[in-house]
This record gives structure tokens, C-alpha cells and sequence, in this order.
């Protein structure tokens, strides 16, 4: 176990369980040099006791660059409930990690992530304050799009020479609140959408509303197209995947796209722009995190802008340095995360 959080660098791994209620809990707090360690909490069943402390790591780390890249006073965290066979009572489980996270004195702060609703934040939040993404706080999916957009503009800038949307194709892997609400936005851009989903009335419903192609899953990621964008589970660019890939450029809405950074390196090597995840798909960690400091919504419009500007910044060191862009963020990130 200490050796899992030594690789991450991870400062704390905090685990929970409640047999009344079938809550057991993790929560991997990765650094809070910057702030209090603010993510998700994912609710998913897992293969392992392992598999689920693993991701919860993972993701952990990820949000601790996420943070630091978008300029915000949080530290990087994440919560994994495993998701258990049987449940008598959800909102008394999530109740149960409200109690478990108000033990931990304000160093986490929890919102909605896989498997997890604005109504179980509003469960977690009778027994704690460090929670945000409730229902009286809103959605933070149609932040996360507006930013992805912003990115994508920002990567056809770079990579086509132009941030005019128009006419150019725009493959969309996932069409959940994320990716749909990024088609709209493209759409309304005049971009030519490529879609694919595992819900096939998604896909209709883009057809339908959006004039979108649909191209079935397994055949997206080799059809021709100027951008795709991920915007489903993560793991999409891997060594089986990355050679099929027929774009100039990925920038998408998905966590943890890049299955290893060895991965950017090759698309790099193949002409193929890489937007950082972690850095384009920021925008719903913006408006969670300035939310819960009650800022308002034009303070947190304009700190959403900084995302194009971040990405754009990084182009232009990966270019000066022949280097990845996620090499780029990921330094620019371990240097305000741990100085040098």
C-alpha cells in the first residue's frame, strides 16, 4: 500500500467502512500544498478491493494538476465507494460518508463523479459543509463543455491554423451530459459531428437535434476527422488504439484519456496534437471549486477563459521544446505542485 502512494506521491489514504449501512469508502488525498484536496466521489463496483484503491489513487493525482493548471486554490483528491451488491438504503449510505468526511476536518471536499447524482450530495451534505455539486449548487457538466469548446478552438488555432470552427469534423466518443452538451456547442460552431455511444437513443437524439453522423463505437477512432474528442471512461489512447487514429488533433472532455504518457509521445511523433486532459476538461472543477467559495457566476465565467489561454501556452512550449503537450502540463504542474 505505501508503496502505491509513494509512486503517486500521494499524502494520504483515508479508508471507511459501515456494515449498517454497506458503506466502504476510500478517499486518496494526493497533495494540498495549493488548498484542500477537492474531487469527485465515484460509486462504481469494483473487480477487487485493489482495482478500486488504485483508481481512487489515480484520479487523485490527476486532480492535483488538474488544479494547479487551472489556477485554483485546491489540492487533488477523490473518493471511491464501492458499489455494494445489494443496498437496502442509498441515501443512508451516503449519509454515512457525510459522516466520514466531516471526520477529516475540511482536507477533502467531495462532489459528483461517475455513478454519483447532485441528489446524494445533498445526502452527504446533512452531515458535512465540505461538499459541493449538490443540487443547490448546480451542474457543473455544462461548465466542463464550455470549456472543452474553449480548448478545442484553442487546439484548431494550433494545429490548423484558425480557431473558425466551421466545416470541420469533430468526432465525439460518449454522448453523456459532458459530450452531448459539447455537441451542441459544436454544432451551433457549424462542425460536421461524428458521433458514437453505448446508449444507442443518445445517438439518435444527436441525429436528430444535431444532424450528427453516427459511426458505430469500435469504428470511431479509425474514421477520418480533424478532431476527435474523448468524452467518455478513460483509457481510450492506448497501444492498441493509438494507431488507428485518422485526426489532427484529440481534445475531449475524458479523465485520464492517455493509457501512458508514452502514448503522447507517439502521437507526437505522428504530427497528432494532444490537448491535456486534465487542462481542457477543467472547467467543471472551476465552477465546483469557485461555487463552493461563493463566487459568482460571472467570476467563474471568467476564470473558465484562462483555459484556452493555459492550453495555448502550453502549444507553444511543447513546439519550442519538440516535446508532448501532456509532457509540457505535466511539469508545469509538478512545478507549482512541489516547486524546483
Amino acid at each position: 500500500m505505501f508503496a502505491i502512494m509513494e509512486a503517486a506521491r500521494l499524502e494520504a489514504l483515508h479508508l471507511a467502512q459501515d456494515p449498517v449501512t454497506g458503506l466502504k469508502a476510500i478517499i486518496a488525498i494526493h497533495n494540498t500544498r495549493l488548498g484542500p484536496a477537492l474531487g469527485g466521489c465515484r460509486y462504481l463496483a469494483y473487480p477487487d478491493e485493489n482495482s478500486a484503491i488504485r483508481d481512487a489513487v489515480r484520479l487523485a493525482q490527476g486532480m492535483s494538476y488538474k488544479a494547479a493548471l487551472a489556477g485554483l486554490a485546491q489540492g487533488g483528491g477523490k473518493a471511491v465507494i464501492i458499489r455494494p451488491p445489494n443496498l437496502d438504503n442509498r441515501g443512508a449510505l451516503f449519509e454515512a460518508f457525510g459522516r466520514f468526511i466531516e471526520t477529516l476536518n475540511g482536507r477533502y471536499i467531495t462532489a459528483v463523479d461517475s455513478g454519483t447524482s447532485s441528489a446524494d450530495m445533498d445526502c452527504i451534505a446533512q452531515y458535512t459543509s465540505h461538499v459541493t455539486s449538490t443540487t443547490s449548487a448546480g451542474d457543473p457538466s455544462p461548465h466542463t463543455a464550455m470549456g472543452v469548446f474553449a480548448g478545442i478552438r484553442a487546439t484548431a488555432q494550433a494545429r490548423l491554423g484558425s480557431d473558425d470552427l466551421e466545416g470541420l469534423r469533430v468526432a465525439i466518443q460518449g454522448l453523456g451530459n459532458v459530450g452531448y452538451a459539447l455537441a451542441e456547442q459544436l454544432h451551433a460552431a457549424g462542425v460536421e459531428l461524428l458521433v458514437s455511444d453505448l446508449d444507442a437513443g443518445r445517438v439518435q437524439l444527436a441525429v436528430e437535434q444535431l444532424g450528427a453522423h453516427p459511426v458505430a463505437s469500435e469504428a470511431l477512432l479509425g474514421t477520418p476527422c480533424d478532431i476527435l474528442a474523448p468524452c467518455g471512461l478513460g483509457g481510450i489512447l492506448n497501444a492498441q488504439t493509438v494507431g488507428q487514429l485518422r485526426c489532427s488533433a484529440v481534445a475531449g472532455a475524458a479523465n485520464n484519456q492517455l493509457a501512458s504518457i508514452e502514448i503522447a509521445d507517439e502521437m507526437e511523433a505522428r504530427g497528432i496534437l494532444y490537448a491535456p486532459d486534465y487542462v481542457i476538461n477543467s472547467g467543471g472543477l472551476i465552477y465546483v471549486a469557485l461555487k463552493h467559495r461563493g463566487e459568482s457566476l460571472p467570476a467563474i465565467t471568467a476564470h473558465l477563459s484562462q483555459i484556452d489561454l493555459r492550453l495555448t501556452e502550453i502549444y507553444a512550449h511543447a513546439q519550442a521544446d519538440k516535446r508532448s503537450p501532456a509532457r509540457v502540463a505535466d511539469a508545469l504542474a509538478e512545478h507549482l505542485l512541489y516547486g524546483g
